[in-house]
C-alpha cells in the first residue's frame, strides 16, 4: 500500500503549486477587469442620465431626458451618441422632440393613432443641427456631439422629452426601464441600473418660481478603452536637443502590418491607388485606415525637448493623425509632467489643468483653438497640429538627466497612448557611456580569462 501512495504524496508539493498559481493568474485577471474603467486622472468621470417625469398623461407620463458628460477630456464626436435601453412593461413612445427612435417597430395593433416608436428595446438619437424650431428641445440637436467638460461645460449636456404611453400614470405603476446601452457611436460605455433619486426641482427663468419633477431617476455609464477598441489608438514618440537619436514609438503600439494575410490593413502614402481605396472605406469609417508604420497607429504625438535656457526650457509637442478615415474635431490631449506646475506660456494650443491629486499640479489637459487647430484633418500633408510650451526652470527638481524631460503619460480623445520603454529615452552625452554586452560575450570572456591562467599558472 506504501508504494501506491508515494505517487500521490510526490505529486502534492506540484498539485499546491499549480492550484496556487493558478489563483493567482485568475485574481490578476479578475482585478484586472474590474478596475479597467477606473482612470486614474480623471476617477469620477461618468456620464450621467437623468430621466425626470415632468407631466403625467392618460396612459402614462411626459419625460425630460438628459444626458451630462462629466468627463474631464473624453467628449463623444460626429455621428454622436446613440441611448438605447428595455421597457420594464408595454410601453411605448408616443411622441419625442428634440430626438428621434430609429425605429419605429410593430406598431399594428394600433389603429387610429400610431406611436412613435413600439419596440420592447428603442434606440433614440440625437437631432441633427438646423432641426426647424418646432422639433427642437433644450440642449437638442448637435448630432449627438457632446463635449468634454473642462472644454466646454455648457456643450458636455444633452437632452430630449419623450411621450410615454401604457406605463402607468403615478410613481407607485410606473416601472423604470432596463438594459440601458449607450453606444458613442462604437462600444466602450457600460451602464448601471437606474435607480430613483430625489426629484429634480427647476427654477424659471425669472428666477421667482421653482417647481419639481414627479419623480427623477438617474443612470450612471463609465468608460472603459479595453471594450472600445482592442488595441491602443495613439502612441508617443521622443526626441531632444541634447540627442540626436530620435526615439520612435514602440513598434507594433497598435497592431502590426499584416498585408499578406490582411490586406487594406494600411495604405502607403505614395500608392498610386490611394484616393480609390479610401472613397472605397466609406462604408465603415469607424474602422481606421492607417498609413502604413512600424506603430500602425491612427495618432501620433510627439515631445521634443527643444532649447534649454537660463531660468526657462521649451518643448515642442506634435500630434500626427495617420488616419485616412477620420478628421478629428475638437480634439484634445492630456499630458501629465512634473513641470506643469511652473508653465509659463503656451502658444496656439488651449490648456487648462485639471489637477487629479487635489494639489499637485502635474497634468495638464491642451486642445485645440476654434476655427484654427480645433480640427486634426486626416492623414496627409495638413494631417498634423503642433505648439511649444515654455516652462520655468525649478532648481529644487528640473534636470535632464534620466528622462526627466518627457512625460509620464499621455492621453488623446481620453484613450491611454503607448509610450516607448524609459531605458530607450534620450540620454545627456554627459551621462556616461551605456555599454549593451550579450550574456554570451560575458560567458566567454570569463572562459578564456580562467584557460589563459590555467594555462600559465
Amino acid at each position: 500500500m506504501g508504494f501506491l501512495f508515494r505517487p500521490m504524496i510526490r505529486s502534492v508539493p506540484q498539485f499546491i503549486s499549480f492550484a496556487t498559481f493558478l489563483v493567482f493568474v485568475l485574481s490578476c485577471t479578475t482585478s484586472f477587469i474590474a478596475t479597467e474603467a477606473y482612470d486614474p486622472l480623471d476617477p469620477n468621470g461618468n456620464i450621467t442620465i437623468k430621466w425626470d417625469i415632468i407631466s403625467w398623461t392618460a396612459d402614462g407620463y411626459v419625460a425630460a431626458v438628459t444626458l451630462f458628460n462629466f468627463q474631464k477630456y473624453r467628449h463623444i464626436q460626429a455621428p454622436g451618441w446613440s441611448l438605447g435601453w428595455t421597457w420594464a412593461k408595454k410601453e411605448v413612445i408616443w411622441n419625442m422632440v428634440g430626438g428621434q427612435a430609429t425605429e419605429q417597430g410593430d406598431c399594428s395593433r394600433f389603429k387610429t393613432t400610431l406611436p412613435h416608436c413600439c419596440k420592447k428595446n428603442p434606440t433614440v438619437v440625437d437631432l441633427l443641427p438646423g432641426t426647424p424650431y418646432n422639433q427642437q428641445y433644450t440642449n437638442c440637436c448637435k448630432g449627438g456631439v457632446l463635449s468634454s467638460w473642462v472644454q466646454d461645460p455648457e456643450k458636455a449636456v444633452g437632452s430630449f422629452q419623450i411621450s410615454v404611453g401604457q406605463a402607468g400614470t403615478t410613481n407607485k405603476t410606473v416601472r423604470l426601464p432596463k438594459n440601458f446601452t449607450l453606444n458613442t457611436p462604437g462600444p466602450g460605455y457600460t451602464c448601471a441600473r437606474a435607480k430613483v433619486v430625489k426629484p429634480t426641482k427647476f427654477i424659471s427663468p425669472d428666477k421667482r418660481r421653482v417647481t419639481q419633477a414627479m419623480m427623477t431617476w438617474n443612470v450612471t455609464c463609465t468608460y472603459s478603452q479595453i471594450l472600445a477598441q482592442k488595441t491602443p489608438t495613439c502612441c508617443v514618440s521622443l526626441s531632444s536637443f541634447y540627442n540626436d537619436t530620435i526615439v520612435p514609438c514602440p513598434k507594433c503600439s497598435c497592431g502590426c502590418q499584416r498585408n499578406a494575410t490582411h490586406p487594406g490593413s494600411c495604405v502607403e502614402p505614395d500608392s498610386p491607388y490611394l484616393a480609390s481605396v479610401v472613397s472605397a472605406s466609406n462604408k465603415n469609417s469607424y474602422t481606421p485606415l492607417v498609413r502604413c508604420t512600424k506603430h500602425m497607429c491612427p495618432i501620433r504625438v510627439h515631445w521634443h525637448v527643444k532649447v534649454n535656457y537660463k531660468q526657462y526650457w521649451r518643448v515642442k509637442v506634435t500630434v500626427t493623425n495617420f488616419n485616412y478615415r477620420m478628421n478629428y474635431s475638437d480634439w484634445n490631449m492630456v499630458v501629465q509632467h512634473p513641470n506643469f506646475d511652473n508653465l509659463t506660456q503656451i502658444f496656439s494650443y488651449n490648456y487648462k489643468s485639471i489637477t487629479p491629486y487635489a494639489t499637485i499640479n502635474d497634468t495638464g489637459m491642451l486642445w485645440g483653438i476654434k476655427f484654427y487647430n480645433d480640427i486634426l484633418m486626416q492623414a496627409g500633408p495638413l494631417g498634423n497640429v503642433q505648439s511649444e510650451l515654455l516652462f520655468r526652470k525649478d532648481e529644487a527638481t528640473f534636470t535632464f538627466d534620466k528622462g526627466w524631460a518627457f512625460p509620464r503619460r499621455v492621453y488623446f480623445n481620453g484613450d491611454n497612448c503607448v509610450m516607448p520603454p524609459p531605458d530607450a529615452y534620450p540620454w545627456l552625452p554627459n551621462s556616461g557611456f551605456r555599454q549593451y554586452v550579450s550574456l554570451l560575450t560575458l560567458i566567454m570572456t570569463c572562459l578564456s580569462t580562467i584557460a589563459v591562467m590555467y594555462a600559465y599558472a
